[in-house]
């Protein structure tokens, strides 16, 4: 855009020159012609007619070297606006883009951070709760209530029987002893209930 309005600054003041000099040529020559034909010389008096004609011819194209300039200084002034209002609009767009990326480069080192003080907390928790879930599978083996097999509980019993039948067997043996051995006591006798 800079090289572009370079070159139609370049453009414009080349023409302008070309302009202005071509015009200022043209007010000479009907200046100089106006004085000629103003002139009471009777030399010249019978080309009067054809002195209107040039020097109407030269009016006109004064006129459109005048008219080119005011445009192309119209054309020129437009064009330097433009270029003006598009770079300042080119300046806020660069200034609010710049603090655009300085904003996302801090929010990214934020967001960074976040992510990896996460991912430790992430970590140390699952280790938290590998330990308790571990845990809990040993308490769940000493805990939780297994069904014994028929098979155990039979045999079990059936000891049990056994070994409450071989204590009756003890038991009653010892009774006999015990009644034999009540009357080897001397001068004891049993008490009363009344």
């Amino acid at each position: 855009m800079d090289s572009m309005r370079r070159s139609e600054k370049g453009v414009y003041t080349h023409d302008k020159a070309e302009m202005e000099q071509g015009l200022e040529g043209i007010k000479m020559a009907l200046k100089i012609l106006r004085e000629y034909y103003a002139t009471g010389d009777k030399a010249h008096a019978a080309a009067d007619g054809s002195s209107s004609g040039i020097v109407g011819l030269l009016e006109v194209v004064e006129s459109d070297f005048s008219k080119g300039l005011a445009g192309i200084t119209t054309t020129e002034d437009a064009a330097a606006s433009s270029y003006d209002r598009e770079t300042k609009e080119n300046e806020i767009t660069r200034a609010t883009k710049s603090k655009d990326v300085e904003y996302k480069g801090k929010e990214s080192v934020g967001l960074d951070k976040a992510v990896s003080e996460a991912s430790s907390d992430r970590q140390g928790v699952q280790a938290e709760l590998d330990a308790v879930l571990e845990y809990l599978g040993k308490l769940g083996d000493m805990c939780i209530a297994k069904a014994e097999p028929y098979s155990e509980r039979t045999a079990r019993r059936e000891a049990e029987v056994e070994g409450l039948k071989e204590a009756l067997k003890i038991l009653e043996g010892e009774a006999v002893l015990l009644q034999g051995r009540r009357s080897m006591l001397r001068g004891v006798r049993p008490h009363s209930l009344v």
